[in-house]
């Protein structure tokens, strides 16, 4: 057996934990979080739900980003097909603004959450929100360069 299978499914399995999980935070709990709760009770929850979901992210991104240099270095670069450097660079930009996310605002949500400062909580969920927002359109993008790429040659 070869490790391309499995390779493979990690890949997989690693963006659909990812996007998956961004898209369920965005379009599910987000709304119904901001509609039943207060600021204070909404603003503990992210922090809450933030501390297990990027502790999985940042496994699912090593997962992703191991299996896909794998992948990608068994082929050859150069022999690659486009669609392949399409996604190898939609998802560096994918890693970096979540690390964005992670040191940036995540950071400022757990400070202003711990000192009890709504305020300045409520505007770092906000710009995860946004960064959150833009990943997802790129992870739903990366999705549709790796199922229909072979198209584009």
């Amino acid at each position: 057996m070869t490790l391309d299978p499995v390779l493979r499914f990690l890949h997989i399995a690693g963006v659909t934990l990812w996007v998956g999980g961004m898209f369920f935070a965005y379009a599910c709990l987000r709304p119904a979080a901001a509609t039943l709760l207060e600021p204070p009770q909404r603003l503990r929850l992210w922090r809450a739900v933030f501390a297990r979901f990027l502790a999985w992210v940042w496994g699912a991104v090593a997962v992703i980003a191991i299996s896909g240099v794998s992948m990608l270095g068994a082929l050859g670069f150069a022999a690659a097909p486009v669609h392949w450097h399409i996604m190898f660079g939609l998802g560096l930009i994918m890693i970096g603004i979540f690390a964005y996310v992670y040191f940036g605002p995540y950071a400022a949500l757990r400070r202003g959450v711990d000192a009890h400062d709504w305020k300045a909580a409520g505007a770092a969920l906000g710009r995860i929100r946004q960064a959150v927002g833009l990943n997802l359109a790129l992870g739903a993008l990366t999705i549709g360069v790796a199922t229909l790429g072979r198209l584009l040659a």
